[in-house]
């Protein structure tokens, strides 16, 4: 993993750097899964063969990340489901913590994506998941 994008990560304050198969380097700010949902809809070949030093990655941001074709991720945090999808891609992966789930910041609860994407067998199907639930929101 490229040291320098988890040094960024770390002193910009940002939630995502992304090292792009040309060695270009994009930091991002938006807060939950956003900035992974927009990269994934209208920049996918950015992602494809990427490298991406991210905050938290949970089993939706793991499925985010595996569907878009990344090669390797740093998670500050990681959490124990997301692994096997991570595994099962071949994606090398580093943490600074793993955690058995990722919580709201406001609380002790389960992060709600997390909720949605756990009976999810495959990254296909979390990203499924993820957009149904992302459409049904636009719909509120």
């Amino acid at each position: 993993m490229n040291t320098q994008i988890i040094r960024q990560l770390r002193a910009e304050n940002c939630s995502l750097v992304l090292q792009d198969r040309a060695g270009n380097v994009r930091t991002f700010y938006k807060k939950g899964l956003r900035d992974l949902e927009d990269l994934l809809d209208h920049e996918p070949d950015t992602l494809k063969g990427a490298a991406v030093a991210d905050k938290v990655i949970g089993k939706a941001a793991a499925g985010l990340l595996v569907v878009g074709g990344v090669t390797e991720v740093y998670a500050e945090v990681i959490s124990r489901l997301a692994l096997p999808l991570l595994q099962k891609a071949g994606i090398g992966y580093t943490y600074s913590l793993l955690v058995d789930r990722i919580v709201i910041p406001q609380g002790d609860d389960r992060c709600p994506l997390e909720k949605i994407v756990e009976p999810a067998k495959s990254a296909e199907e979390v990203v499924r998941l993820l957009r149904r639930h992302f459409e049904e929101m636009k719909k509120k």
